[in-house]
């Protein structure tokens, strides 16, 4: 075992590369599942629903949002990644992982219940738990690694301006 910079937490030895390679497709194909799904929910109401919704004035196109997720959810994958590797595995990796894992989570239910379920006061409050999800899983991330904490903050800022667009979107609909 061997220790962090500041020698408080033990880690596991760094993965092989195999292995470390192997895990970097396991964290890629696990987020774009999510992503894949969270996007067939969303593009299945565009057209009909979300075309009909007052919309705030800061709303992007509606062909940005797919661009931007991809990016964001490259860096999602690669942050876990590097956490996992960094840590050793799952097991040195356990809260900052189950954050990792709940903030997907939360990630994916703004999906259904914003575009699935049309739900726009939940997805409200659902997206402030997401808010809520990720700086824990940065703050968790940065005593592992601070360049996996770094490639959240582009979600976290992304995420942000969600929250606005799910609250003026709510808001202007009442």
């Amino acid at each position: 075992m061997t220790r962090t910079a500041q020698g408080t937490e033990p880690y596991m030895r760094t993965p092989g590369v195999a292995i470390s390679i192997l895990l970097l497709f396991g964290f890629l194909a696990f987020v774009f599942l999510f992503a894949a799904i969270s996007g067939g929910i969303t593009t299945a109401n565009l057209g009909g629903w979300y075309a009909g919704l007052a919309k705030p004035a800061l709303t992007p196109a509606n062909w940005v949002f797919p661009v931007v997720w991809n990016f964001l959810y490259l860096l999602i994958a690669i942050s876990g990644w590097l956490v996992w590797r960094t840590a050793g595995g799952f097991t040195a990796a356990g809260p900052a992982m189950a954050l990792f894992a709940a903030q997907m989570m939360f990630n994916f239910a703004w999906s259904v219940l914003f575009f699935g379920l049309h739900s726009l006061g939940a997805a409200v409050i659902e997206v402030l738990f997401l808010v809520l999800a990720i700086v824990a899983t940065i703050v968790a991330f940065w005593r592992i690694s601070a360049l996996a904490a770094a490639l959240l903050l582009p979600y976290l800022a992304w995420t942000l301006f969600a929250t606005y667009l799910t609250t003026a979107v709510w808001l202007l609909n009442r």
